[in-house]
């Protein structure tokens, strides 16, 4: 039998671009191709999310495949663009932001037949990059690939990493810090801010339009809807609602949810100043920008609704031809973000703690725990993690975790009697929602230090291997489950821009 033929440098299926956002008005977007890098070199590729975008990972690895991932050149199909839109940025309106470092290459359609953007993070200038230079450093590029990766694996929901890409150039910030870019996938990249940006310029008419594609894209039975706006509005409400409950289930922390970060879509999307609890306080905050904790931890929930509540004010002309119509309208579906998000946090940190079904004292139960943590510096994640543990009968290594033990003892007595009147085995139930690794702040600034400062990329490897697979249990002491010593606490994390 003949050997199998060597295929040529360029072989593999191209991407097959389909662009509807490329199709709407130009006044939504600037045409524009990414700015060619000097010396691309592929640092990963996610090969099971192309081959779940019906791409083909043989022509990604290609030199085509990497000359379109680096922006270097587009290939067929692509219709590159630089969305516009506005934003409050810690509650402070700039009316005109926009994609200033990124591109959006095309949108594919996968196998499943779900529509989804590719765009290029680091790809370059942009008419609205306000004198930036448009590019990222590897980095806050890895970084988001982690923390993204980590959250789908969790199931919630957020955009993808589906290529880093180092540039062979160097960025200057603080330091000269060697350059990457990223190639994000999303649902779409429609953010509240897209609506500002031209309800802050009275355009009704691309209003109508930006809402339709958004109907479309996110909520297409609400096209038939008799306030097809409204129903729109419903979604994003709902979408937010459980999405900030699910991040702050696995002690997640945004730190900068401007209103341009918040994505019609429901995705978390762009992944700068994040961070994960290592010790529990609702008060907590990493972001090096967020000076006053607007954006702590349990803070997230009234944050989304104040974004919530400025998308309402963008939409308030598709709503109803009456201006005091269309604020009822408004402040009737925003009213519903407080009860949703209620309920599926307190669903959500029932099942962490084994309680499946809600009973009179539960909250009261859980809101005990956490203001002992709080007080005792106990671990969020081995906490909950380690009390399936408790739930079999070893108390001993969620005990560990209390500054005093006996504070946890003191809860554990009313825990145990109430999980006594649950129906079938607590522990492994827990043990599918909490997450035995995340991707822990100093193992990540580890993975950041060696890939930017020596070109090293197994830490990186190893620990996005790790968050991969966050619920399988891991052997005691496994260095990925553990949390920082004390010289190892990351106490503040960096936009990266």
């Amino acid at each position: 039998m003949p050997d199998t033929p060597i295929p040529p440098p360029d072989a593999g299926t191209r991407p097959a671009f389909d662009n509807s956002y490329a199709r709407l008005p130009e006044r939504l977007f600037a045409r524009l191709a990414p700015t060619p890098v000097r010396a691309p070199r592929l640092l990963r590729l996610n090969r099971a999310l192309a081959v779940e975008l019906g791409l083909d990972p043989t022509w990604l690895c290609s030199p085509a495949g990497l000359a379109m991932l680096a922006g270097n050149a587009m290939p067929e199909g692509a219709e590159p663009i630089a969305q516009a839109y506005a934003g409050h940025q810690f509650g402070h309106f700039t009316p005109s932001l926009g994609d200033g470092r990124a591109i959006l290459l095309g949108e594919v359609v996968t196998p499943a037949g779900a529509r989804r953007d590719i765009q290029l993070k680091g790809s370059g200038p942009t008419p609205f990059s306000r004198r930036g230079d448009g590019r990222a450093a590897v980095g806050p590029v890895l970084r988001e690939y982690l923390v993204s990766e980590a959250m789908a694996a969790f199931g919630i929901p957020t955009t993808r990493a589906l290529a880093a890409v180092a540039t062979g150039e160097h960025v200057l910030r603080e330091d000269a810090l060697p350059g990457a870019v990223l190639a994000r996938v999303a649902a779409s990249h429609l953010r509240v801010g897209t609506f500002q940006y031209f309800a802050a310029r009275r355009d009704s008419d691309a209003l109508r339009v930006l809402a339709d594609h958004a109907i479309a894209r996110h909520d297409p039975a609400a096209a038939t809807a008799a306030n097809p706006a409204l129903v729109l509005f419903e979604g994003v409400v709902a979408r937010q609602a459980a999405l900030v409950a699910r991040w702050m289930l696995v002690g997640f922390i945004h730190g900068v949810m401007n209103t341009d970060n918040c994505a019609i879509s429901g995705e978390t999307i762009d992944y700068g100043p994040c961070a994960f609890l290592d010790a529990y306080h609702p008060e907590t905050v990493f972001s090096s920008i967020d000076h006053g904790g607007r954006y702590a931890f349990a803070n997230q929930p009234a944050i989304a609704h104040w974004n919530l509540a400025r998308l309402a004010e963008a939409l308030l002309p598709l709503l109803a031809a009456e201006e005091e119509a269309a604020l009822d309208l408004a402040r009737a579906a925003l009213a519903s973000f407080a009860p949703a998000f209620g309920a599926a946090w307190r669903a959500g940190l029932l099942g962490k703690i084994g309680i499946g079904t809600a009973q009179e004292g539960d909250e009261s139960l859980v809101q005990d725990l956490f203001a002992r943590m709080a007080d005792q510096g106990a671990d969020f994640t081995l906490t909950f993690r380690r009390l399936a543990d408790a739930a079999e009968g070893r108390p001993e290594g969620v005990r560990a975790l209390f500054a005093d033990p006996a504070a946890f003892d003191g809860w554990a007595e009313g825990w145990q009697a109430r999980l006594a009147r649950e129906p079938g085995t607590a522990a492994a139930a827990m043990r599918a929602v909490n997450p035995a690794v995340i991707p822990r702040n100093h193992l990540v600034e580890e993975a950041l230090a060696a890939a930017t400062e020596r070109d090293d990329l197994a830490p990186f490897e190893a620990l996005l291997a790790e968050i991969g697979r966050p619920f399988d249990e891991r052997p005691a002491g496994d260095r990925f489950t553990l949390p920082p010593r004390e010289e190892e606490r990351v106490r503040a994390t960096f936009c990266g821009t």
